[in-house]
């Protein structure tokens, strides 16, 4: 009989407890959805734009792979109001910026949020494509904001080799096939194809900024699309930025305390490679395709001088 008894004890217990449990989940629903704010997503993109996992002194570059997943945190935040992007680049790949910038802007126009730029220390060439991703850009009166413009750089070695005695044996099929040689002279018709590239990606970048800001702008092309860079007080005057503030305070003079701030981290370490092991890889053809790794202006690679022209060329800069 004391057996039974426990037993129907016990049962009780469990019951008032079951009841409790579920009364005191109701009540932490109820508060959640009535009194719950707003979200201000923030999403950082720090360092040189450039594809793949590693970039200047093993800072994590900034490319569509390794910001996907922030991007998609930041965008998927429940009742969010508005997306924040604070931007700190000198730019990088001419590709990788278009890809992360046109990411944020389908995101941006499928949740129906404005996304509004903050630059820090600077937004220059690539880093400044990716500020035009938003309606608004601001920028402290000491940004450097600007750079649009392309380049191509390298080292030719042809009278270096011959004072040495050294013959260079190439051979092609395609008369283009070794464009920027860097071990033999440079022709003419190297110059010709590299100039149509350079132009055909600033025109990218031309329209790029002109699509964003539109009738604010309030320089002469000539002037604004050369590849001078200012600051933000002179990028103010020139109507590449709207204003002069900075994210945290923007922050607290709109919103107050109205607003839930989410930051969006970028995974690094163990669960970033993690992450990046239970993705499915893109194939290595898919990969150079969409991402033909610029290399950064800060960046110092070493020279390869067996690299194919397509190849030296995919690591030259915007700057």
């Amino acid at each position: 009989m004391n057996f039974f008894k426990q037993l129907k004890e016990v049962s009780l217990r469990g019951k008032l407890l079951t009841g409790a449990t579920v009364a005191l989940g109701g009540y932490i629903f109820a508060e959640d959805v009535f009194n719950r704010k707003p979200t201000v997503s923030v999403i950082t993109l720090q360092g040189t734009i450039m594809a793949g996992g590693s970039g200047f002194n093993k800072t994590p570059p900034i490319n569509l792979e390794g910001t996907r997943k922030m991007i998609d945190k930041a965008f998927s935040q429940r009742d969010l109001k508005a997306v924040l992007l604070s931007v700190n680049s000198p730019g990088g790949s001419a590709v990788q910026s278009d890809l992360v910038s046109s990411y944020i802007k389908a995101k941006a126009e499928k949740e129906k949020v404005e996304v509004i730029v903050f630059v820090e220390d600077v937004a220059a060439s690539g880093g400044y494509w990716l500020a035009c991703t938003g309606s608004r850009i601001y920028a402290s009166r000491s940004s450097v904001v600007g750079s649009i413009g392309v380049i191509s750089s390298g080292l030719g070695f042809h009278e270096l080799i011959e004072k040495y005695g050294v013959e260079r044996r190439v051979f092609t099929a395609g008369e283009n096939k070794s464009v920027l040689d860097p071990l033999s002279p440079l022709k003419e018709s190297d110059v010709k194809i590299i100039k149509t590239i350079l132009n055909d990606i600033h025109q990218h970048f031309i329209n790029h900024v002109k699509g964003s800001r539109g009738t604010k702008l309030r320089g002469e092309d000539k002037e604004l699309f050369n590849g001078e860079f200012w600051t933000g007080l002179s990028a103010v005057e020139l109507g590449l930025i709207d204003g002069i503030d900075n994210l945290d305070a923007f922050i607290e003079r709109e919103y107050g305390d109205t607003v839930k701030v989410f930051r969006a981290k970028r995974l690094t370490g163990l669960a970033g490679l993690l992450s990046t092991y239970l993705e499915p890889k893109l194939s290595v053809l898919e990969r150079f395709i969409q991402s033909p790794g610029l290399q950064a202006p800060s960046e110092i690679q070493a020279f390869n001088a067996t690299d194919t022209a397509a190849n030296q060329f995919a690591r030259n800069n915007l700057k």
